[in-house]
């Protein structure tokens, strides 16, 4: 069994209409899904996409009135896009100072020409320069011209205190493989990879073993979630993880995808998601991300769940 790369990755934000504007107006994302936090419905869940809202795409935010994240060990640390080339990085330099958000130098990291930047919450993420995509899919109302649009998820970090028991459970549970090792910012980072490899399957693991631990807030990321493309592998990830001795949460059906949750050694909370059945389950995909969401299960309660949320102008 092979995870085939990153699914989604879902953050917190404290001011979902500022949220909405960066990431649609400034980063040039698609919203997908304007639905709920399926465990807390007085916050919205906004999930940003490429055009059709593609596994392996999205970032998503729960909206929490939470404090700034503190930044620590036991975390993701930054989250990578894919663009492509090394034109599109040029391009999204030149954006990003004309639109005053706060960004480092291009410079190459891990043998990659890179673009570290920061949303209005301090959010840590990167552009990766990686090959042109074979099957872009757009979205045509984007602000961002399609050839230089946001491809999906690349690389993502996390920081621990020790790499021996994250790395025993990504490859002996996981099935990952260690593939290199390099330094950054002074930390050692070891990169361990996933079914095809490159920047979309690849996850960074820094360590600090004299870092605190994060305390999750605003700017902060709430889990990292991996692909699993059909539902037997999902069974059969449902059923290792249990003979591994891994904590899970058991099976969780999110309707978009199926889940299964637990924590890796270090601390940070992992997600198994499949690729099926997608966004388009319960909207036109011409309107995705247009109103209010609810899977058939919190329809029934559309009236009080609405009540309960906050106006969201976007």
């Amino acid at each position: 069994m092979q995870l085939t790369g990153f699914h989604h990755l879902t953050a917190v934000t404290a001011q979902a209409a500022a949220n909405h504007t960066f990431y649609t107006q400034t980063l040039g994302l698609r919203l997908v899904k304007k639905t709920v936090n399926q465990d807390d419905v007085s916050a919205y869940h906004l999930f940003y996409a490429d055009g059709v809202g593609s596994p392996g795409t999205d970032i998503t935010f729960f909206d929490w009135p939470a404090a700034r994240e503190r930044r620590g060990s036991r975390a993701v640390s930054r989250t990578g896009f894919r663009v492509d080339g090394e034109a599109s990085l040029e391009f999204w330099q030149k954006r990003l100072t004309d639109l005053k958000v706060t960004h480092t130098p291009i410079e190459t990291v891990d043998g990659r020409a890179v673009l570290n930047f920061e949303d209005f919450e301090g959010q840590r993420l990167q552009l990766v320069a990686d090959q042109p995509a074979k099957d872009p899919k757009p979205w045509e109302r984007s602000p961002v011209a399609p050839e230089h649009q946001i491809r999906g998820l690349a690389s993502i970090q996390i920081t621990a205190n020790d790499l021996g028991p994250t790395k025993a459970v990504l490859e002996q549970v996981m099935n990952m493989t260690q593939a290199r090792q390099y330094e950054y910012a002074g930390l050692p980072t070891t990169v361990f990879t996933m079914g095809p490899g490159g920047p979309a399957a690849e996850l960074h693991v820094a360590v600090d073993p004299k870092l605190f631990p994060h305390r999750l807030g605003a700017g902060g990321v709430h889990h990292v979630a991996f692909r699993v493309p059909t539902y037997a592998e999902y069974d059969q990830w449902a059923k290792r993880l249990v003979e591994k001795g891994m904590h899970t949460s058991g099976p969780v059906d999110r309707f978009y995808f199926r889940s299964l949750y637990f924590r890796e050694p270090g601390g940070v909370l992992f997600e198994l998601a499949t690729d099926q059945p997608g966004f388009a389950a319960d909207e036109p995909l011409e309107t995705l991300g247009d109103h209010l969401a609810l899977p058939p299960f919190l329809e029934p309660h559309r009236k009080d769940i609405e009540a309960g949320l906050k106006p969201l102008a976007i």
